[in-house]
Parts: C-alpha cells; sequence; structure tokens
C-alpha cells in the first residue's frame, strides 16, 4: 500500500505567481494533489539505482540500432535517419534530460521499466520546483526529497562544453556561445517548461533568448531568432517524430544544419531513439535477464496479461490492456494508433487504499535526479494527477 501525507496546498494565486497556470483540469479538479507520497530513503536509492543502470542498457541498445540499421524497426522517421547517426557520432551532442517512468518501487513491489521520455518530457516544472515549494509552504523539511534535478539540468548545460570533464570547469572553456530556446506559441506549459530550462542554462553561464518556435528561422548555415541573430544551440520543446512528419522541410534543413556543424539542437536527434517504445523490445532482446525489463515484442504476447502501447504515443493516449486469453479488457481513444505497436507486459502499479494507482517519473541528466509521481487509474491518462514526494 502507498503511504501518503496529507499536506496544505498551494493556492492558485500561489502557482500562478511562480508561472504554473496548469493547475485546474477541465473537470475542475486539481492538478497537484495535496497529499505526498512517503518514500523511505532506500526505495530512493533503488529508483536511483535503476535509472542510471537503465540509461547505460539504453546508450548500448542504442548503438545496436544504428550498427544493424533498425530504424524501420522502431518506427523512426526516414527523413531523420541521417541526423540521428550524425548527432550520435560527436559527444558534442549532449542529452540534456529525460525522464523514466516506473511501476514498482513502493511497498516493496520491484522496479520495472515502463518506458522512457527521453526527448520532451513533461512534469519537469512540477519535479524541479513545485515539490519544493509544497516542503516549504507546509513547514517541512525542504532537503527531504529525491530532487536535486534544477542543479543536474544546469550542470547538464555546462556539460554541452566541458563534455565528461567536471561541469565546474564551463568558464575555462565557454566562449559566449548562445542558446535559444522555443516552444509553440499559446501552450501555457510547454512555454513555462521551456522559459524555465533557459533559467538554468542562464544560471549555467550561457547567454539564452526565447523565441516561440513559429518564428524561428532556418536555413543551411543556421538558427536564428526573428532578428536574425544566429545561435550555436537550440532548444526546442517540440517532439522529433513531429518535426518529420509534419514539417518534412524542415526537418532536411535541420540535418544540413547538422552535417554543417552549423548549430548544436537539444535535446540531440538520438534521442528519438530512447523515445520510442519499439526499445523496450530492442531493450529486452539484449538484456533478458535485467531485473528491470518486462517482456516485450513487436508482436502479442502469447498468454500472459499486456500492454499494446503505439511506439510513439502521449498521455496515455491508445493503450490497450490485453488479458491471457487475448481480449482487451481495457483500452484509451488518442491520435497514435497509426504508430506501430509494441507488446509489453503487464505490471500491477502499486496502489494506495482508494484504489488509486501511482506511477513514478525518474529525471536523469547525467544521472538520475528526482522523483515525482502522478495518480490515477489503471491507464495513466492525462487527467492523472501530480503527487510530490517526501523522504522518511
Amino acid at each position: 500500500m502507498v503511504s501518503l501525507k496529507k499536506i496544505e496546498p498551494l493556492s492558485d494565486a500561489a502557482l500562478e505567481e511562480v508561472g504554473f497556470t496548469w493547475h485546474t483540469d477541465e473537470d475542475g479538479s486539481k492538478y497537484v494533489s495535496d497529499e505526498l507520497v512517503v518514500l523511505s530513503h532506500e526505495e530512493a536509492e533503488e529508483y536511483y539505482k535503476a535509472a542510471n543502470e537503465l540509461y547505460d542498457m539504453y546508450v548500448e541498445a542504442a548503438e545496436y540500432v544504428i550498427k544493424n540499421d533498425l530504424f524501420f524497426e522502431l518506427g523512426i522517421p526516414f527523413n531523420l535517419v541521417e541526423m540521428i547517426k550524425k548527432s550520435w557520432e560527436n559527444d558534442v551532442h549532449w542529452h540534456i534530460y529525460g525522464r523514466f517512468d516506473f511501476s514498482g518501487g513502493l511497498d516493496g513491489k520491484p522496479i520495472k521499466l515502463l518506458e522512457f521520455n527521453a526527448d520532451t518530457p513533461t512534469a519537469l516544472f512540477e519535479t524541479a520546483i513545485l515539490q519544493w515549494a509544497l516542503l516549504k509552504h507546509n513547514n517541512l523539511d525542504e532537503a527531504a526529497q529525491f530532487n536535486n534535478v534544477y542543479e543536474a539540468i544546469t550542470n547538464n548545460f555546462k556539460r554541452l562544453i566541458t563534455l565528461f570533464d567536471d561541469p565546474n570547469k564551463f568558464e575555462e572553456f565557454y566562449e559566449g556561445w548562445k542558446i535559444l530556446f522555443s516552444s509553440i506559441e499559446g501552450n501555457d506549459e510547454e512555454e513555462a517548461t521551456t522559459r524555465r530550462l533557459q533559467q538554468m542554462a542562464s544560471d549555467a553561464g550561457f547567454a539564452t533568448e526565447f523565441e516561440f518556435l513559429q518564428n524561428v528561422k532556418f536555413d543551411d548555415e543556421g538558427i536564428y531568432d526573428i532578428n536574425e541573430n544566429k545561435f550555436e544551440y537550440w532548444f526546442k520543446l517540440y517532439p522529433w517524430e513531429d518535426i518529420a512528419i509534419d514539417e518534412p522541410e524542415l526537418a532536411t534543413t535541420l540535418t544540413n544544419i547538422i552535417k554543417n556543424q552549423e548549430a548544436i539542437i537539444l535535446n540531440p536527434a538520438y534521442t528519438l531513439l530512447f523515445q520510442s517504445k519499439g526499445m523496450l523490445k530492442i531493450l529486452y532482446d539484449l538484456f533478458p535477464d535485467s531485473p528491470y525489463l518486462l517482456r516485450s515484442s513487436f508482436e502479442p504476447l502469447e498468454g500472459i496479461k499486456q500492454v499494446e502501447k503505439p511506439l510513439f504515443g502521449r498521455e496515455g493516449a491508445n493503450i490497450k490492456i490485453i488479458d491471457e486469453n487475448g481480449s482487451v479488457i481495457k483500452e484509451t481513444p488518442g491520435a497514435y494508433d497509426n504508430f506501430n505497436k509494441v507488446y509489453q507486459e503487464y505490471a500491477e502499479l502499486p496502489k494506495d487504499e482508494r484504489g488509486n494507482s501511482y506511477q513514478a517519473g525518474i529525471f536523469f541528466a547525467y544521472e538520475a535526479c528526482g522523483a515525482g509521481f502522478r495518480r490515477g487509474r489503471e491507464i495513466l491518462d492525462n487527467m492523472s494527477k501530480f503527487v510530490g514526494h517526501l523522504l522518511a
């Protein structure tokens, strides 16, 4: 049973003051829970260990995919393959951050990987900022968290320059390079998240600017803001697969920019390999004895309860839970059903005394750096709630 601690929530006004405007869901319910998951130090350590080991496995699996030309199997659009290869070959294309989704880890249940949100993960603002605010608001020990997300991502921006060296050596190598940050106009959550990442990069020492994606200019020689200022780095909170499918001309131009070494794009194109749920099958093939992996296949699994997932999908859309006899017992609608599917052994999520399910989200930036939780039904969708945590 998931252990919870009741707290006084932050007011809507307080949330809006720090830029968090998506605090109320469509049905009028509050998105941020007035409870905290009570997490032991040992449980936090196990999440940390699992995320670190799995990231190393993802790196090995990505190398395997590239060497064996398995892009089609992972659903990778053909017009991104060259860019993925180019970004993978050079260490300067640094992965800034991602988020592992886990079942288990609470109440003695084993940690199992559900997926890796490596390109444009959500819940960054909630995990990095709101959890601290909730503890402070309730006069709890602000250090009683597995959460150094802000510092870890700030250091990862420094590693754009120092690479695998000590990020504190940033000033020795930095030459005044600039980062342009972009999101889609009209999406408050994405804009606030992007601007928070911009602040992290500014704290790291970069010169930064923000420009809505529709105002950014591109040609084979670089990336520019609306005033024609050229940038050496561009962070876009916009999925790579959407660029490939909806903006094929832009995909071609970005490939040329990478080939010409005119700019570095964050997160790198190779994170689309990590993002594809087809990697669950590759990982299981390569590491069948890993305690963190669930049996996965591109074909329905015989005789076991399983989950069908589109290779690229978000917010629990187009998910099916299938029983041992092959019958669909639960499913969700969505816009991703045209993608190929992967089938993953079912793992039951930990529950509280009211029957709510909990999924751990573990952020990764060079190493595992913070935990947050989503609460909802058996299939967590865009009506699930964010639940902070307290180490005890």
